[in-house]
Parts: structure tokens; C-alpha cells; sequence
């Protein structure tokens, strides 16, 4: 294995990733929107800006048998993806904003999306372009939530992770089509303001709004010692693929 990359163990070891050593390393985000999608054996997933293809490979993990496809603007982690995901992940390279032919004649039932976190214009550059490029907001965060929601099918889903101050963006910015939604909030600690927030919605969806009780993730009101302080549910999440209801 090249020096420069890393085998990291997901799921409790089910998901085995080839990751860059440095720039941007899937955290534990990806594994949580993985474990938000309801989705059945049989049905169709995109996962735009995949990166090494974490969240769409622990959500295939999760429920066998789904018909996997990620878009990904960044050759490198494109490559990564395809060695990581094998003849069960379509991968496509490119950028959102100018998908091929054949994929824009093409519909989901679920698509999920972990945009860029924070403003490239208003933060300094760092070192590594990959990292930058995953975490930096290039393309504004409607566009892709307007481009997530064109490829869900009719009755399908769009699915969400951001940073909890960016939630009027992504409401303002969903199709007057997509209704149903649901937002659940995550915060690191019981008594701490969320810091991220996961929304679903659905098209052609007629569902009241729901705002659900937060998710905690970890157990204590500080950081007492090193090592690991998940709450038992979000545990089971990460080590043994459990899906996360709300």
C-alpha cells in the first residue's frame, strides 16, 4: 500500500477504507447521515461529493443489495472510492454542478449529501488541496441542495449533514416540491447547543414539519478523559452499523 495512504476499519471493521495520510479523513459525520437513510434492499442510492465513498459504503454495509452511485469532483479521492467500494459502487468523477448526460437522466430514491462545511472566501487556505476542496464551500450550499433534490425520484429522499447555523440555508434553499421534512439536531454533549443538524425530506412529500429532540452523542456534560465517551446508541451506530431512527 502506498505510503501515503492509510486502511482505516469502519463499523466495526466491516467497512474497510483507503484514505489519504493527509487532508481530508472521514470522521464519524458520514457514518451518521449513513445511518439516517431508511432505505431498503433494491432501491437506488447517489451519494454526492463521496469522497473515499464513506457514508455510501457503511449504508451499504448496513442494507445489503442497494444499487450504489457517488459523484466525486476530486480525481484522487474518486480513485480512492472505486478501489474502496469494488464492483458494488458506481463511481462517477465530477463536479455537481456539471454532471454527465446520463446521470442527470437519472433518478434516485435516495440522495444523500455531506457538503463542504465552511466558507472557502471567509477562511484562510490550508496546505493540503484535498482537504480544502472537501471542507471548503465552493459551489454554495443551495446548489447543492437543489441538485440533491433533482435527482430524487417522486416520492424519494434527500438526505442532509451540515453544520447546525447553516440549517435556515438548506430549508430556504429545498424545492417547494420537497416536503416531509425532518430535522434532527446533534450536539456533542446533554446541556451543549447543537453543532450539527441532519435533514430529510421528501418529494412530493405532504407530512407536517418535524423538529425531533436532540441526539447526543456523548456521554457527560465535559470531556473528561482520553479514549471513547459515545452514548450507547450512537456506539452501536458506529461500531456495529445500527441505523439511526427519527
Amino acid at each position: 500500500m502506498n505510503d501515503n495512504l492509510t486502511r482505516d476499519a469502519f463499523l466495526g471493521g466491516r467497512v474497510q477504507l483507503l484514505q489519504p495520510r493527509h487532508g481530508y479523513r472521514a470522521g464519524a459525520d458520514p457514518v451518521l447521515l449513513a445511518a439516517s437513510v431508511p432505505a431498503r434492499s433494491g432501491q437506488s442510492v447517489l451519494d454526492l461529493g463521496c469522497g473515499v465513498g464513506a457514508a455510501i459504503l457503511c449504508l451499504g454495509a448496513r442494507v445489503p443489495g442497494l444499487l450504489m452511485t457517488g459523484v466525486e469532483m476530486q480525481p484522487d479521492y474518486a480513485d480512492l472510492a472505486r478501489r474502496n467500494g469494488g464492483d458494488q459502487l458506481e463511481v462517477i468523477p465530477a463536479d455537481i454542478n456539471d454532471l454527465p448526460l446520463d446521470l442527470r437522466a437519472r433518478q434516485f430514491d435516495h440522495v444523500m449529501t455531506n457538503p463542504p462545511y465552511f466558507d472557502k472566501a471567509a477562511r484562510r487556505a490550508g496546505k493540503n488541496g484535498g482537504r480544502e476542496t472537501a471542507v471548503g464551500e465552493v459551489t454554495p450550499l443551495a446548489k447543492w441542495v437543489k441538485i440533491a433534490a433533482k435527482r430524487a425520484r417522486p416520492k424519494g429522499f434527500v438526505h442532509v449533514i451540515h453544520r447546525a447555523e447553516r440549517l435556515p440555508d438548506i430549508l430556504k434553499a429545498l424545492p417547494v416540491h420537497m416536503g416531509s421534512i425532518e430535522v434532527l439536531p446533534l450536539t456533542p454533549r446533554a446541556g451543549r447547543l447543537a453543532e450539527l443538524v441532519i435533514v430529510r425530506a421528501k418529494k412530493d412529500g405532504r407530512a407536517a414539519f418535524k423538529l425531533h429532540a436532540p441526539l447526543i452523542l456523548h456521554e457527560g456534560s465535559r470531556h473528561e478523559k482520553d479514549g471513547d465517551s459515545y452514548v450507547p446508541a450512537v456506539k452501536s451506530i458506529l461500531r456495529d452499523g445500527a441505523a439511526l431512527d427519527f
